[in-house]
């Protein structure tokens, strides 16, 4: 499904290994997901979206969004035709959603679980 760009669920503690530098001192990953060469972490302090550019995908994006600058989410289940399901987020300042698709075997509302943890605490 990666081929479609729909994010697909990975080890969480691979994550944590693979993204070490990018973590703060005792910063955890609770969740992380793959998007074709992107990847989505969920951390305790903050949402990180790994951005690969170009061909070869060595020029990289790393973008952290704290978790009290997202002013609201929303989700969209996946349907009988629509086998995909969406995250909506908007941060604060930027009236467009950051949106990303998750594929039918994501659990979206764990997607949700995270973000209802971290933004509404």
């Amino acid at each position: 499904m990666a081929l479609f760009g729909n994010a697909h669920t990975i080890d969480s503690a691979a994550a944590q290994q693979d993204y070490a530098r990018l973590l703060g001192r005792g910063e955890q990953v609770h969740a992380a997901f793959l998007l074709i060469r992107d990847t989505i972490l969920f951390t305790d302090r903050r949402l990180i979206l790994v951005d690969k550019q170009g061909i070869t995908g060595k020029k990289t994006e790393y973008h952290s969004i704290p978790y009290r600058s997202i002013t609201h989410f929303a989700v969209e289940t996946a349907g009988t035709f629509d086998l995909d399901a969406e995250l909506k987020i908007w941060v604060s300042g930027t009236p467009t959603p950051i949106q990303k698709t998750f594929t039918k075997g994501v659990d979206i509302y764990e997607v949700q679980a995270i973000l209802t943890q971290f933004v509404a605490s």
